[in-house]
């Protein structure tokens, strides 16, 4: 498996404003996000498509698409997810290397896990694992 970047998440203050401007922009495709399958509350965030999908939602050309979200925190920064084979993995061998979990394994239902960590360095970043079963 590549472990390369499958997701990007923008914090913003307004994130209607945030989306007009990336719209403006790139001409980027962005909704705000139905929720979860199962009829969950959605959550007050917005999917971003920088490039087309297939059926799946998977990029069909090269390109990564993410999503805008309202910032939870002051400072809180832009974050990239990186695709692995199992979070609870990397989880612990980035643990080895000196990363600090900073949110636990968590659900997307229907979609995947992820998790994220600081670097050795105090850079944000996530893992993202792929589980149509998950819930």
């Amino acid at each position: 498996m590549d472990h390369t970047v499958v997701h990007f998440e923008i914090p913003a203050n307004e994130p209607e404003r945030a989306a007009k401007f990336y719209r403006e922009l790139f001409g980027w495709e962005i909704s705000r996000w139905g929720g979860a399958p199962g009829g969950g509350e959605a959550a007050e965030y917005w999917m971003v498509r920088t490039v087309p999908t297939d059926a799946a939602g998977q990029p069909i050309r090269p390109g990564v698409n993410g999503g805008l979200m309202r910032r939870m925190f002051p400072g809180q920064a832009p974050v990239n997810y990186i695709g692995v084979a199992s979070v609870d993995e990397f989880v612990r061998r980035a643990e080895r290397l000196g990363a600090k979990v900073v949110a636990s394994k968590r659900p997307v239902p229907g979609m995947g896990w992820f998790a994220q960590l600081t670097d050795t360095e105090g850079n944000i970043f996530a893992i993202w694992q792929t589980d149509a079963t998950a819930a």
